[in-house]
């Protein structure tokens, strides 16, 4: 499978640089995929949980406030309010899933869309 550029930008830094197989985000309109040689696209992203799947086929999720998306055939590009990665591999899951969950209770966005990013985050929780 083709590998694509993922990176994830906040006001304070980046948050994920690397290439990934896909990636499912959060959309203003609603969830959708992106694969490598996705067509150009920019849209607003809702407070959600981007899902990566790495190159390596893991899956790293990560909770944002909202922001955009631009979407290039060989790189996509989040830039977001705030996010917290959420990974299995470290030890403090439990304390970055605490810190996911406030961050979403602070979005400014409709309630509906908080219920189901801290539905995810619970369930990702859930996992590990």
């Amino acid at each position: 499978m083709k590998l694509m550029k993922l990176e994830i930008v906040t006001p304070n830094g980046v948050i994920f640089d690397d290439e990934i197989k896909q990636v499912t985000l959060p959309g203003s309109e609603g969830e959708f995929g992106v694969l490598a040689d996705h067509a150009t696209l920019v849209s607003l992203l809702d407070t959600g949980v981007i899902v990566i799947e790495t190159s390596d086929s893991k899956e790293i999720s990560v909770a944002v406030d909202s922001g955009y998306v631009k979407v290039e055939e060989e790189k996509t590009l989040c830039v977001v309010d705030g996010a917290v990665a959420l990974s299995g591999d470290d030890s403090d899951l439990a304390e970055k899933i605490a810190e996911a969950k406030e961050l979403l209770d602070k979005a400014q966005t409709s309630s509906t869309a908080i219920i189901a990013a801290k539905s995810k985050v619970d369930s990702i929780s859930k996992n590990f």
